[in-house]
């Protein structure tokens, strides 16, 4: 008996360890009693992000950069892993640091460093084949860690909402009564406060009467402007691209910072300001909170992936240019070769026989590496995009919050309820910013294989400045609403953005060939070839001829269409499921009302009563759970 207290007691401690270990717990049920689930919600999707971004990250340092690091040649060794001649001096400049080229340029964080030999160290690590594996796992595994938390996020929602005597539940059984903290208790207190406020506003919005045809105009309108914006800030992208494309073929010491990065800041500024734009329009549609909310979330999703497919159309640009360019400068090395080794020759004289021929690897002509181009453009916007996040925070939150907290008094009005006023968290414009930015490290990190790092920096210091921030700068919001029980709204859109930014990737592992003098994949004609070699090289050639037999595209075809059938089989399965649970919960409500609407007539005649137990569990079509009747008298 005394082991199994001690048992229990173990088990318990063991749960309220693994609760302590949850991070950020403390400080998202403390912006969640006081700002509300709506709020909160984004708190949980970017702590769910941070764990998403940190296995991509084992993945990337523990398979790419950690084996190069260590048995890969050194910097200096080969010209992909040297600093030209002509850029020495200004290779570890804070101002070239910061654009990621020179000394970050030739260094693990990017795709032309890593070197083509098949294998490295004494381990024979097949490094190649390694990063096109890491880069294929990471999608796949993105993929499928968002579908898994959907399907879970289905099922806790359990086919519906059971709202019947909401606020009585809410009364009675709300208070955590192993509560010991004070701080605690008033966190759980105004918790409690706002899901009745949530609470109420759900219960009115159902109630309240609307002028359908004033609500359709303004609603119209408002749609309007929206369209309007958006092809304003379409016409803005192509007119940044069309001006970089003209920056690049100049003198790079000739251009300032807002010409080598406009590109990066009209994107930013446009997802900054765009975003209130819409809430301003949104006004005018007088939506629920939540559905107003999806709208936004929709709308600015629309602008941010037209931004970023317009980025990507003129990134594309740049590519076959460089490649262009690769073809001329293989050409010329060619023949700088053949020019160096004859004027070696004819430097020794007679039959003498002189030191071999040697160039310093900084003095090697070398191509464009689109590749590590790609990386860089992506690198830049994640650390552009992250500078402007923190300065709005600072400038439109802390400094707006001082002076209306510090001006107040001598005033001509009441700048708190008046303007400026304190802001409210922006919820729309973080999650789709936190969306985008993963989008990018989706898109990015298979040329740059530090981006999933960068991130994981980006997200931890972001949960810290922006709760700083949501607790000191910010006021709840003056519409309350619940949160869904589900997140899949923001996980939808996370889905759709993975399967729109691998798109490129793919495309560009699959059609363009590789640099020819940087990366692991140069000397390939496609960077998909490492497999066919580690079949060849690695593997008996009755498995190799077993596995081109299982890529043969016919039985590919086949297996892709048996998938699509089950996935519809088991999509409209499980519709057909749920709406059954729906209907089972409509007919035990009504004979809920049924037996409670009769009981007081019928207390004394206890056959009377009987037999309508025995109807609602007729009713109830479960034969056999004889006491559903008895549940439906008894519930609450």
């Amino acid at each position: 008996m005394m082991m199994a207290k001690k048992w229990a007691k173990f088990l318990r401690d063991f749960e309220n360890f693994k609760a302590a270990c949850v991070p950020w717990e403390n400080k998202i049920k403390a912006i969640e009693s006081q700002f509300g689930s709506s709020v909160a919600s984004y708190f949980l999707f970017l702590r769910w992000m941070y764990g998403v971004n940190m296995v991509m990250f084992i993945l990337t340092f523990g398979l790419i950069m950690l084996p190069e690091y260590l048995w890969g040649l050194p910097y200096g060794s080969l010209p992909r892993k040297t600093v030209p001649r002509a850029e020495e001096a200004s290779a570890a400049n804070f101002g070239v640091l910061y654009d990621f080229n020179g000394l970050a340029q030739y260094s693990i964080l990017f795709y032309g460093y890593y070197d083509n030999k098949r294998t490295i160290g004494w381990m024979n690590f097949r490094l190649p084949l390694s990063y096109f594996l890491v880069g294929i796992m990471c999608i796949g595994y993105s993929f499928l860690v968002v579908l898994k938390a959907m399907t879970k996020n289905i099922g806790d929602d359990g086919g519906g909402d059971d709202n019947a005597f909401n606020f009585s539940w809410k009364v009675f059984t709300s208070w955590d009564y192993l509560i010991g903290n004070p701080e605690t208790a008033d966190n759980k207190f105004n918790s409690i406060t706002m899901n009745f406020k949530e609470a109420i506003i759900e219960e009115r919005a159902a109630q309240v009467e609307e002028n359908v045809h004033l609500i359709r105009f303004l609603r119209f309108l408002a749609n309007f402007f929206v369209f309007l914006t958006l092809g304003g800030s379409g016409y803005l992208i192509f007119w940044a691209v069309k001006r970089s494309q003209e920056f690049a073929q100049q003198d790079p010491d000739t251009l300032g910072w807002w010409e080598k990065n406009e590109m990066n800041m009209v994107m930013s500024l446009l997802g900054m300001f765009c975003p209130t734009l819409f809430d301003l329009f949104a006004e005018l549609e007088d939506y629920h909170p939540l559905i107003a909310l999806k709208w936004l979330l929709g709308r600015i999703f629309a602008l941010l992936l037209g931004n970023l497919y317009v980025f990507i159309l003129a990134l594309m640009d740049e590519i076959n240019n460089k490649i262009e360019e690769e073809k001329l400068v293989k050409a010329n090395i060619t023949l700088w070769e053949a020019n160096m080794i004859k004027a070696y020759n004819a430097s020794l004289t007679g039959n003498t026989t002189g030191p071999p021929f040697f160039v310093h690897p900084a003095d090697v002509p070398r191509g464009p590496c689109w590749e590590t181009m790609v990386g860089q453009e992506f690198v830049r916007l994640t650390v552009s995009d992250v500078l402007t996040t923190y300065v709005t925070i600072l400038i439109g939150d802390f400094l707006r919050a001082c002076f209306v907290r510090f001006c107040n008094y001598c005033w001509c009005w009441d700048l708190e309820y008046g303007y400026p006023s304190y802001t409210e968290f922006d919820i729309s414009g973080n999650v789709l910013a936190l969306i985008f930015n993963q989008g990018m490290i989706w898109m990015g990190s298979f040329f740059a294989p530090s981006l999933p790092g960068i991130n994981i920096l980006r997200l931890h210091t972001s949960m810290y400045f922006q709760c700083w921030a949501v607790m000191c700068c910010n006021v709840p919001e003056a519409r309350v609403f619940k949160a869904s029980r589900s997140n899949n709204f923001y996980l939808g859109m996370l889905l759709l953005i993975l399967f729109l930014s691998t798109m490129p990737v793919l495309y560009m592992i699959v059609s363009l060939p590789p640099s020819f003098d940087c990366g692991p994949f140069s000397g390939k004609n496609r960077m998909f070839e490492v497999i066919g070699e580690t079949l060849e090289h690695d593997f008996p050639s009755w498995m190799a001829k077993i596995l081109r037999q299982l890529s043969n595209p016919g039985l590919v075809i086949a297996v892709v269409l048996v998938m699509a059938l089950t996935i519809y089989y088991l999509n409209s399965t499980a519709k057909g499921q749920k709406a059954a649970n729906l209907d089972l919960k409509k007919k035990m409500k009504q004979l809920q009302l049924l037996v409670a609407s009769n009981f007081h007539r019928y207390a004394g005649d206890p056959g009377v009563l009987l037999t309508l137990l025995l109807k609602s569990n007729d009713l109830c079509k479960v034969p056999e759970n004889k006491h559903c009747g008895v549940a439906i008298l008894f519930k609450p």
